[in-house]
Formats: C-alpha cells, sequence, structure tokens
C-alpha cells in the first residue's frame, strides 16, 4: 500500500483528491490537511510516502511544507493552478519530485501517486522538462558558492546514455526500448547514476543533467 497525505486549502479540491485516492486498491491516505502547517504535523505523525501538496496554502505554504515533509522521508507532489506558477521554481528547490495541474483527471492523479512512490519517471514530461530548463538557466545566474565542488564519481556511457533519456522525459520502459535492454536492467542504471551523484530521485537528476550541460533547454 502507498501511504499517502493530501493538503489543498479549497475543501473542494481535498475532499475530491481524497476520494479518488482513498478508492484505488493500492493506495491509502494517511491523512488529509487544509494548510501546510497541518500538512506538515500529520506528514511527522503518519509517515507518508507520498505528500500531494497544494502550492498556495495558507499559514505555511506548500514549498516549506515540502522542505519539511522530503527531510522526513516522503516524495512530494505539487499542486498548481498554473503550469508556469512562479512557485512551482521554488518547490524545485524544496526537492518536490513532481507537479499536477489541479485539472488532473481521476485515473491521471492515482497513477501520477504510483509514479511518484516507486521513483519511477517525471510527472508531465512536457510541462516538468520546461521548468527544470527555466530553474536551470536560473540557477545558471546566480551566484555560485564558494568551496570545493563535491567530488562525484564519472558515470559510465550507458548510465550517460540513461541519463538523457530520462532528461527527455522517458519511463524506464521506455528508456528499455530505446536502448534494447530489459527494464530491469534500465532499473540498475537508474539507481547507480543516482548513488554516484549522490542524489535523491529523478527530479534531481534531471536538474544535474541540464546544469552539466549533457541535455540543454529545447532539446527533445
Amino acid at each position: 500500500m502507498i501511504r499517502v497525505l493530501v493538503a489543498d486549502d479549497q475543501p473542494v479540491v481535498l475532499r475530491g483528491f481524497t476520494a479518488v485516492l482513498a478508492a484505488q486498491p493500492d493506495i491509502e491516505v494517511v491523512g488529509a490537511a487544509a494548510d501546510g502547517r497541518e500538512a506538515v504535523r500529520l506528514a511527522r505523525a503518519e509517515r507518508p510516502d507520498v505528500a500531494v501538496l497544494d502550492i498556495r496554502m495558507p499559514v505555511l505554504n506548500g514549498i516549506e511544507a515540502a522542505r519539511t515533509v522530503t527531510e522526513i522521508g516522503a516524495k512530494a507532489l505539487m499542486i498548481t493552478t498554473f503550469d508556469l506558477d512562479e512557485y512551482v521554481y521554488q518547490a524545485l528547490l524544496a526537492g518536490a519530485s513532481g507537479f499536477l495541474l489541479k485539472d488532473i483527471r481521476a485515473e491521471e492523479l492515482a497513477e501520477s501517486v504510483r509514479i511518484v512512490a516507486r521513483g519511477d519517471a517525471l510527472l508531465a514530461p512536457k510541462v516538468t522538462r520546461r521548468l527544470i530548463a527555466e530553474f536551470t538557466r536560473r540557477r545558471a545566474a546566480e551566484p555560485t558558492p564558494a568551496g570545493p565542488p563535491q567530488a562525484r564519481a564519472p558515470l559510465t556511457a550507458r548510465e550517460s546514455e540513461v541519463l538523457r533519456l530520462m532528461a527527455r522525459g522517458l519511463s524506464n520502459a521506455e528508456i528499455a526500448a530505446a536502448l534494447v535492454v530489459t527494464e530491469h536492467t534500465v532499473k540498475t542504471h537508474v539507481a547507480r547514476l543516482l548513488a554516484k551523484l549522490g542524489l535523491r530521485d529523478r527530479t534531481q537528476a534531471v536538474i544535474h543533467a541540464y546544469e552539466t550541460g549533457l541535455v540543454r533547454p529545447g532539446e527533445t
């Protein structure tokens, strides 16, 4: 069972998302919150696998809530009204694993939670790719922090190719088909490259791919 927390300050959205997820045989809704502070409290108490968080909430916004719930160990799946919302960039910095638009269909919501829970693929690849590309451009314009860069083990040629395909929004199954290997082999490559780079999940890996120039904004 995937343990899920849902937080949104709009009662209709909160009830709707909670009902959709609770109806799934493999998902258990362990908490529902109307603001970010309540979401954090429930996350600490219930230890969900995934927290579905509205970006704009009272008391404590979804970005600050995401930062805390990811530190606890949950994956943060952000809800936003606009796919280029300014707050989405901040959510990436806070450790968000994916993004949803509020007009998402019921079946897409449940599948998105499953995807984030298993760390298998980015959500809404076209939207997320664009967001990460813009995020990377902004990061590049910021002053470089002092101190030596963190040493990281080099990737093999195959691991680099897997990372490049991940950054283009492909799932493990799609990567396996493109490289003519098994999906299990792709999962092994993903796990190894994340460990080598010291990254938490695929979203961080895609950001790394853009920042290092392995993939450039606008590439398909």
